[in-house]
């Protein structure tokens, strides 16, 4: 009865990552105390839907037909999240000083002749308070009359930092980070060493893209070379898809095609460039082609969000206006495929040092939560045991956080931001990322420990509140992940009891 209770928790409660959940019913636990899973797999038969957030009954355009299990090319993590949708409403740029009238409109005049019983539907008891209510009316509708027409993003699908659309002016050690990084990458033979670390830091956008290309492996440092290996690598990618990818609806490959075909509406579903018919037709053949040339592993749920960080990179070199609202079919169709190529091509450099996180039974993750869970037991022994007592293994929160490495946990724009770092790290995304994991645990220990019961602190771990951050939480983040590293990766007898 108890397993029972844990599998139906995962169903109902599906919740929006993000925001912390604090008027959400607390059930009865006393009875909810299992018997522990003894394999992976049957752990993984008992949260099946542990992170799928859209996944409603009756949904026929993202239900699968028949069941997703392939067994020779796709093994689909079934813990894997779907990303949540968030119900924060959007902060709005405020409107340019000269276009405030300091006069209320024909509209709040309206609002003013109203009862001065009843104020936006409810009673007031003195005139002043009657007043205050309707200059707050008339200032909003005056703010909203005055923003320009644009469609509306959540702040968690915001990929540029700032909260509004625009970048405030550069400050002097910026222009001189940018110059440094100029610098580096006009240089005949770039310096990848220093390259790396003054991108530890973060990377300016104006040269980001260039920047990732070159610590991702794909780019040479040796400037003479690098557009000759763009166009081979370019067309090398285009020669796959026109050998491969009309296979896509061959029995053997139609499983895999199918799950990635499902995968992509869901990736970031609240911005509408990855909404795009054309955008998802772009991500489909990368993944496809990437699968079937890497049979070890296939496609693996996840993945797909991979993708994404490389792609926003590579688009913004050619896009000044928010990312988020640019429609692709805009582009030249060559500047189109070569975005699509460096994706595709980085995004395979990325995932050949954490293979072993999606070949049979996932190893890589499964090492590196138990990692995860004994660094957190030198560090703070008191989550530690909370979590014991709670009964709330790692492995139910902290997969998603190795298979997807944080980016169902973080808005998008700080995705881009950590992958900075990883980049500019030796190990970044199979080793540094233990210790940012455990850094962001850690952060979140004040509300760990006040939840007392195993439902409330899964939900919680499933939906930190992370909307609102930037690059300064982003940086916070990864300085305690370095200190954490430099304490214990080359400390064994500290980092084991």
């Amino acid at each position: 009865m108890a397993t029972e209770n844990k599998i139906h928790f995962w169903r109902k409660n599906a919740k929006v990552p993000g925001r912390l959940l604090k008027d959400t019913p607390k059930t009865n636990t006393v009875n909810m105390k299992s018997k522990k899973p003894s394999t992976f797999h049957e752990f993984a038969r008992s949260t099946n839907d542990a992170w799928d957030i859209d996944d409603v009954e009756g949904n026929d355009f993202l239900a699968p037909t028949h069941p997703t299990f392939i067994p020779t090319q796709t093994h689909s993590s079934p813990q894997m999240a779907r990303l949540s949708v968030s119900n924060q409403s959007t902060v709005k740029e405020p409107p340019p000083v000269d276009t405030v009238e300091p006069v209320c409109t024909d509209i709040c005049q309206d609002h003013l002749k109203v009862d001065s019983e009843l104020v936006n539907g409810r009673v007031v008891k003195s005139s002043s308070d009657a007043q205050l209510n309707s200059n707050t009316v008339c200032g909003t509708l005056q703010k909203q009359q005055s923003l320009p027409v644009r469609p509306i993003i959540p702040l968690v699908a915001r990929i540029s930092d700032q909260n509004a659309s625009g970048a405030p002016p550069m400050t002097v050690r910026e222009k001189t980070r940018l110059d440094k990084f100029k610098q580096l990458l006009a240089s005949p033979n770039t310096d990848l060493d220093d390259l790396r670390k003054q991108s530890w830091s973060g990377i300016p956008r104006e040269v980001r893209p260039v920047t990732w290309r070159l610590l991702s492996g794909y780019l040479p440092p040796n400037m003479e070379r690098r557009e000759l290996v763009l166009q081979r690598k370019r067309e090398e990618y285009f020669g796959f898809i026109e050998q491969y990818y009309h296979s896509r609806t061959d029995e053997h490959h139609r499983d895999t095609y199918r799950q990635i075909h499902i995968d992509i509406p869901r990736t970031n579903p609240l911005i509408p460039l990855f909404q795009q018919p054309l955008v998802q037709e772009v991500f489909e053949r990368i993944l496809f082609i990437w699968a079937i040339r890497h049979p070890a592993s296939g496609y693996v749920q996840g993945i797909n969000d991979l993708v994404t960080p490389f792609f926003v990179v590579f688009l913004s070199e050619f896009v000044e206006e928010d990312v988020e609202n640019f429609e692709m079919a805009a582009l030249p169709l060559e500047t189109q495929r070569n975005i699509e190529a460096d994706s595709f091509w980085c995004m395979s450099k990325l995932l050949d040092g954490i293979q072993d996180n999606y070949t049979f039974a996932q190893p890589g993750i499964q090492t590196k939560v138990k990692a995860l869970e004994e660094l957190v037991s030198r560090i703070d022994e008191d989550v530690h045991l909370h979590f014991r007592r709670c009964e709330v293994e790692y492995l139910q929160f902290a997969f998603r956080w190795m298979n997807n490495l944080l980016m169902r946990e973080l808005p998008l724009r700080c995705t881009i931001r950590l992958w900075d770092t990883y980049q500019a790290e030796s190990e970044g995304f199979s080793h540094f990322h233990l210790y940012v994991c455990a850094a962001f645990l850690i952060k979140w220990r004040k509300e760990i420990l006040s939840m007392l019961d195993f439902q409330g602190l899964l939900m919680l771990l499933q939906n930190l509140p992370t909307i609102h951050w930037g690059n300064e939480e982003v940086g916070l983040l990864l300085a305690e992940a370095y200190r954490l590293k430099y304490m214990f990766a080359d400390a064994p007898s500290h980092y084991k009891r």
